[in-house]
């Protein structure tokens, strides 16, 4: 099948499924190998980055799905989204950031962390499908866990969870307490060392 057909057939598929849509999916409509899949959606990044294009691919778990570009957002916006946009609270970004960091955490772990009770941030996360059921745990009670799911990534612009920021290294004082001058000496540090390079 011709190149430039292949791609019309990719944007179709990817504009009408409006989901993240796996290459073994594309293998099966297309009836092509991945590798020549992989290679033609790479060129489609490429002609999508061109400024008088307004939608972007992106990838995501080993899926790919079509987006408007991050910086039209504010054109977008007067337009398509006159509702209300809910807005999450500083307790519902905590459990949030604790899970995505933690896959696989039950509510009691996430709780232990926070020290508070966690049930109504867990389920407005998963009312915004942010986060979702994992499976039950092997453990007593065989608590569930939690994970985030494909639409974080999504809203987040990453592409796995390996793409998260790396979280500052900390030491605990005898109250189990996290040293914070220990935090800021590592931080001079870093910019004491990145200067030297």
């Amino acid at each position: 099948m011709e190149k430039e057909k292949v791609k019309g057939i990719i944007e179709a598929i990817l504009f009408a499924s409006a989901r993240i849509v796996s290459l073994d999916e594309l293998v099966l409509s297309l009836e092509i190998d991945k590798d020549e899949i992989s290679k033609i959606i790479e060129e489609m990044k490429e002609e999508y980055k061109k400024d008088n294009r307004g939608i972007e691919l992106i990838s995501i778990n080993n899926g790919y799905t079509l987006a408007s570009k991050k910086k039209l957002h504010e054109y977008i916006y007067q337009i398509i989204d006159k509702r209300v946009k809910p807005n999450l609270s500083q307790a519902a970004l905590e459990v949030l950031a604790i899970i995505a960091y933690n896959p696989r955490i039950s509510r009691a772990e996430i709780e232990n962390i926070r020290g508070v009770n966690s049930d109504a941030s867990l389920y407005r996360l998963m009312e915004h499908n942010l986060v979702q059921e994992a499976g039950k745990l092997d453990l007593p009670g065989k608590p569930m866990s939690y994970e985030v799911t494909e639409e974080f990534l999504k809203k987040f612009g990453l592409n796995t969870l390996k793409d998260l920021p790396e979280l500052p290294k900390y030491k605990v004082d005898e109250n189990q307490q996290i040293v914070i001058d220990d935090l800021i000496k590592d931080d001079e540090q870093t910019e004491e060392m990145q200067k030297n390079v």
